[in-house]
């Protein structure tokens, strides 16, 4: 006897449908896209691009560390008072919860400073969520001296429900912190794809005599932009065109003194290897060698040493 074999369909899931970005992440939007604070950010990033720093405006900026210090710096205040509010749920701790609390607001100094100096190089849309988020920090830190000054005069109660609401203002600004960190891509090396990215040997490029000597010209090795400068000595020198600092365009830097400064954010490469003289930028411009075969020029991705 025959039977016939029925197949049954696959049931595939549907893919779920959502309605977009929840309200948090729509109230940042709005915020990135909003002008209305641009007025006090030009101001504040005046005042703290003014400021006397010298050569401690690159430490600042993490450039000795090749990333930023921002956010290791930020680890010692909000650990103390995570530790203290820790504390204050625990009886008789209240003696060593406030002094977490006073050493996160001592630690507090150092990374503020550090979070202006790399929010006044930032552009619009960041500088605005960086603005929201150095509120919220501020908050935080008027409300843990206004609990230590409860505590002193022996409203313990009042200060620990200020050095909980100071936590919930250090939670606000480290949810924008990452925002700007992670979405937004504040202090990432926006040159880290290339090395991934070029093919390995040599790549054709154009004729040396299309080379102006001392002036930048844009050209793409293997799909990457680069920048392309022919010094004095007749020597091609070839970097990453897009700054690790915020992709700004290297080609429209000025070149001066064996280096080339973005002209978005004044970060300064050295053109024979790269290497990130001053901030804002705080990792390396990716290098290229080159060598001229009848009369084209020809490069090839440095790599690093062993791989």
């Amino acid at each position: 006897m025959n039977r016939t074999h029925r197949t049954h369909p696959t049931h595939r899931a549907e893919p779920r449908r959502t309605a977009g970005p929840g309200p948090v992440l729509r109230a940042v939007e709005r915020l990135e896209h909003s002008p209305r604070a641009d007025g006090l950010a030009g101001a504040v990033r005046r005042l703290v691009r003014a400021a006397p720093l010298g050569r401690a405006r690159d430490v600042l900026h993490g450039v000795p560390l090749g990333h930023p210090a921002h956010p290791l710096l930020v680890q010692v205040p909000i650990g103390a008072w995570l530790s203290a509010a820790v504390l204050d749920l625990l009886p008789g701790q209240g003696r060593a919860a406030r002094v977490l609390i006073g050493v996160g607001v001592g630690a507090a100094a150092p990374a503020a400073l550090s979070g202006w100096t790399d929010w006044a190089e930032l552009p619009p849309e960041q500088a605005r969520v960086g603005l929201v988020h150095a509120a919220s920090n501020v908050s935080a830190l008027y409300l843990y001296g206004a609990s230590l000054a409860a505590r002193a005069r022996g409203r313990a109660g009042t200060g620990r429900a200020l050095a909980f609401a100071g936590l919930t203002c250090v939670g606000v600004g480290g949810a924008l912190g990452g925002h700007l960190a992670y979405r937004q891509a504040a202090g990432a090396n926006h040159a880290e794809a290339v090395p991934h990215t070029v093919g390995p040997g040599w790549h054709r490029l154009g004729p040396v005599s299309d080379l102006t000597e001392g002036r930048p010209v844009r050209a793409t090795v293997d799909g990457v932009e680069v920048v392309v400068v022919r010094e004095p000595d007749g020597t091609v020198r070839m970097l990453a065109e897009r700054c690790a600092h915020m992709a700004g365009p290297l080609s429209q830097g000025e070149v001066a003194d064996g280096c080339i400064r973005c002209p978005w954010h004044g970060s300064v490469f050295r053109l024979e290897d790269g290497w990130n003289v001053t901030g804002p930028a705080t990792a390396p411009q990716p290098a290229f060698d080159t060598r001229v075969v009848d009369g084209r020029v020809e490069a090839r991705l440095r790599r690093a040493p062993g791989t």
